[in-house]
């Protein structure tokens, strides 16, 4: 019925005035042939409903008027017989005070229904707007922290890394200062100097994890192999990437984001998994640029796919945030599969932007 409706609504108004005087007149021309003695009134309320609703109030009226005086005519033309003029003229009065009625009845739904939609509309068209602008927040909130984390990493690597050379430099120095001379305190200068060495490679790992993948096309590569390497050193789990052809990535956004989504899915891969081994792949076709994160863990847990896990739901924000789709499933005999999928157009209208910039 709602179909029908709308399909009318766009019909011009004079096809629509036709079709209803079309109308009265298929309904007289009825009422005509079956004669006086059947009561057909009832179905002028079908042209009188047409040109209430889609042509409005006075065209309603004028189809009324046009449907008592049709009934009348047919009656009297089908040789209806009355006691006196005063009974057509009343049964028709009464019939046109019907069709009134229902005029103005279907004129007013028209017009609250008009009305709905329209409220329908603004507040369809404020909460888009709103989720349009929450989603820019929330991308203006996301670029602001991996913006202000690369400057960090920056900032570690660049000043308190050189800093820290500096000062294991000097130790290395007072430590030889100190076997010259044979002095017992150059043992202590010695583990000075090891201290040091070591907070130049935590600093080091700090800043990489900050910003983990370098700005030139190569770098989500070097990112993913530098990424294998620290989590299985540091969780003790065989963790490899594979990538068979060369993948190049000019986009450090896209790539910061693909970085932390095989980042996240590896840590859910260790810690809820319980995986011990875990494959990073990364391909590239004409038409899409794919990433996957297979581990050999227990499996996906039941509750995954409702997305109450912070880790789902950040990773699919992500993909979301660069035009990428999601997906995650278990395996059939062990193990948790994390697909993320680029397309390559993407990719190309992302780096015609930044050169156009």
């Amino acid at each position: 019925m709602t179909a029908w409706i709308k399909r009318l609504e766009t019909w011009p108004k004079s096809l629509l005035m036709v079709t209803s005087l079309g109308l009265v007149a298929v309904v007289g021309f009825v009422d005509y042939i079956t004669g006086s003695a059947i009561f057909f009134s009832a179905f002028y309320l079908i042209p009188l409903a047409l040109a209430a609703w889609f042509v409005g109030n006075g065209f309603g009226m004028v189809i009324s008027v046009l449907s008592v005086a049709v009934s009348l005519a047919g009656d009297f033309a089908a040789g209806a017989q009355y006691s006196s003029l005063f009974v057509p003229i009343w049964n028709g009065a009464i019939a046109l005070m019907v069709y009134l009625v229902m005029v103005k009845t279907l004129v007013n739904l028209r017009k609250s229904h008009q009305e709905l939609e329209e409220r329908v509309r603004q507040r369809t068209a404020a909460l888009t707007s709103e989720i349009q602008e929450r989603t820019r927040l929330e991308k203006e909130l996301l670029e602001t922290s991996e913006r202000e984390q690369r400057q960090i990493g920056h900032d570690l690597h660049d000043n308190l890394g050189q800093h820290l050379t500096a000062t294991a430099f000097a130790s290395q120095v007072l430590n030889e200062q100190l076997e010259n001379k044979s002095l017992p305190e150059s043992s202590a200068a010695k583990n000075l100097v090891k201290l040091v060495e070591e907070a130049i490679v935590l600093t080091r790992t700090f800043a990489r994890g900050l910003h983990p993948v370098e700005v030139e096309a190569e770098g989500l590569m070097d990112g993913f192999q530098e990424l294998a390497r620290n989590t299985s050193e540091r969780f003790k789990v065989s963790c490899e990437f594979e990538c068979r052809e060369p993948v190049l990535l000019n986009d450090s956004d896209r790539s910061t984001h693909f970085y932390r989504i095989a980042q996240e899915a590896i840590t859910n891969a260790v810690k809820h998994g319980k995986a011990r081994h875990i494959k990073i792949g990364l391909e590239k076709t004409d038409a899409v640029i794919t990433l996957t994160v297979t581990d050999d863990g227990i499996g996906l847990p039941e509750n995954a796919r409702g997305g109450r896990g912070m880790g789902l739901r950040i990773m699919t924000y992500r993909a979301n945030m660069i035009g990428a789709t999601f997906n995650i499933e278990r395996l059939p005999m062990s193990g948790t599969r994390v697909t993320c999928k680029l397309p390559s157009g993407e990719v190309a209208a992302s780096e015609t932007h930044v050169a156009k910039n």
